[in-house]
């Protein structure tokens, strides 16, 4: 029995040891597990350090550039009031802020969608699209009454006073459209029939299409030295406070044609050229006229241009 004895004694000695073991070696395992934790607190391991300083030159640079960015700011907010300013002593008005009321009504449009549910957005959804889709109808009806018109007009077609009748590219040239306007010599509103172009004595002005000078002006009376070019089809164009007239009576001229120089004559507040279009005996808008060589960008871009004058020059 002796021997039996022993083995278990001995078996009872490993059990214990193996159990003393496993639990040191999670003691030691806990350990190890508290200790990276507290180091992870304390340090970043080499990864998480580069991913820490990764954004810190982009934060840097985003600084400078918003610093940047305020200066500027004020600098265009301190230009924008020195021109607010000039266009009061000039024109004894404020000027005029299309871009201010558009942004007020995508506001209110903004905060009244905020307030809406889903049934509402869809059923606002459901009639924008309605609007936009009977939009296009009428823009795809018009556009083919537009074609058939002009391939019935034919060579007539060089007889509408299509272009503008300066250079004007860039459109910075338009100064004063058609419209109530304030006179620049009796500061009361009234009329402006035509279209102002705000450049240099002595710049060439175009025949805007072909057909026949009706009337030369070389007196400086209100329109000063003026041309007046019959096209027929109904239509008629002025030109007016010309420098030089270089076309005569009864000529027959084509679109392009230099016709005269700009000037400063007649009751002019300064140089310009004074530009109208007339179809069956009324002054209508020359804006709607420059078609040949406006996209519809450039067009709406010379509307608001024409909206935003307050006062002609003549």
């Amino acid at each position: 029995m002796a021997p039996q004895q022993n083995n278990n004694t001995h078996n009872v000695r490993h059990g214990k040891r193996a159990v003393r073991l496993f639990f040191g070696a999670m003691a030691w395992i806990a350990l190890a597990v508290v200790y990276y934790v507290i180091i992870s607190f304390i340090s970043d391991t080499p990864s998480e350090h580069a991913l820490r300083h990764a954004t810190d030159k982009l934060e840097a640079e985003y600084k400078i550039l918003s610093e940047r960015y305020d200066s500027l700011t004020v600098v265009m907010e301190n230009i924008a009031d020195r021109d607010r300013n000039v266009f009061r002593k000039l024109f004894e008005s404020n000027p005029y802020d299309l871009n201010a009321d558009d942004q007020r009504r995508r506001l209110a449009l903004h905060e009244r969608l905020l307030d809406a549910d889903n049934r509402e957005l869809a059923d606002e959804l459901s009639s924008m699209i309605s609007k936009c889709e009977g939009r296009l109808e009428a823009l795809a009806r018009a556009h083919d009454d537009l074609e058939y018109a002009i391939s019935n007009l034919g060579e007539s077609c060089d007889y509408i006073p299509s272009i503008q009748p300066v250079n004007n590219r860039q459109l910075t040239l338009l100064a004063a459209g058609k419209k109530q306007l304030i006179d620049p010599f009796h500061r009361t509103m009234r009329e402006h029939h035509g279209v102002d172009y705000l450049i240099a004595e002595g710049t060439a002005v175009f025949a805007t299409a072909d057909g026949e000078v009706e009337s030369l002006s070389e007196k400086n009376s209100t329109h000063g030295k003026a041309v007046t070019i019959n096209h027929g089809n109904g239509y008629k164009t002025s030109y007016s406070h010309l420098l030089d007239i270089r076309v005569q009576k009864g000529q027959h001229v084509k679109r392009g044609d230099i016709i005269a120089l700009s000037g400063n004559t007649g009751l002019s507040l300064a140089p310009h050229l004074h530009y109208e279009v007339i179809f069956h005996d009324t002054r209508v808008d020359p804006v709607h006229y420059f078609f040949m060589e406006l996209s519809p960008e450039e067009y709406a871009r010379m509307i608001r241009i024409a909206l935003s004058s307050m006062q002609s020059f003549d």
